[in-house]
């Protein structure tokens, strides 16, 4: 696909504590490969990749493929960052949460951020999937797969164990988040509730923010969000 060609543009932040594997989890989801180079993400970055899309109707029949161009935003963990990538939830339209197995303190953390999410984001129960990231280190696993799926189950969220060095869950955890997106569209009547820049030819970047959203009120008014 060229430049421009695409039907939708989709924006999905990556969330979750320094060190947890993010950079190398987008890196991993649209170059195919593990950057062994770990470098901490200052402020905001982002990747892109294009996808087709095609929805499953509830008889099993494929609809007609979408083409859609996704730009994956991967934020800084660290608390100092915080002002700065809550401004950026807003104009997402889906999240992935991440944890390090490794690290028990960055699952404890998992409720903080889900917390952020539901202050911050474009309403109060935004489409998030929950990733239990570094499954390749089983040694060193301080987080059980139970503890992490009963969490998810608080939150009515899916659960995806994955790892960035070798791809594991990487496609499957962002194709379920889109699926997720796109079912909301299709559920929405009065699609006011996208951002800017979502569909083609509504901007270059997708990064403006929706004048319907910036009131809270307006959060709880888009039936087809609840």
């Amino acid at each position: 696909m060229s430049d421009g060609e695409y039907d939708y543009l989709i924006k999905f932040l990556a969330l979750g504590d320094s060190g947890v594997g993010k950079t190398s989890f987008l890196y991993q989801y649209t170059d195919g490969k593990f950057n062994s180079k770990f470098i901490t993400t200052v402020g905001i970055d982002f990747r892109e990749r294009r996808v087709l899309y095609k929805s499953s109707g509830p008889d099993g029949t494929t609809g007609k493929g979408q083409k859609i161009h996704i730009q994956l935003w991967d934020t800084a963990g660290q608390e100092r960052f915080r002002s700065l990538t809550t401004a950026f939830f807003r104009d997402a339209m889906g999240f992935l949460l991440l944890f390090d197995l490794t690290n028990e303190q960055s699952f404890v953390n998992v409720r903080n951020w889900m917390s952020q999410l539901q202050v911050h984001a474009y309403c109060e129960n935004p489409d998030v999937i929950l990733c239990g990231n570094k499954c390749d280190l089983e040694e060193q696993r301080a987080v059980s797969e139970t503890e992490a799926r009963e969490l998810a189950e608080t939150y009515g969220v899916p659960y995806f164990e994955t790892s960035a060095v070798n791809g594991q869950n990487i496609i499957s955890s962002v194709d379920v988040l889109l699926d997720l997106i796109m079912k909301r569209m299709e559920r929405c009547v009065d699609k006011s509730w996208i951002p800017d820049g979502t569909l083609r030819g509504g901007g270059a970047n997708g990064t403006a923010g929706n004048p319907n959203l910036a009131e809270d009120s307006d959060r709880s008014k888009c039936a087809c969000l609840q």
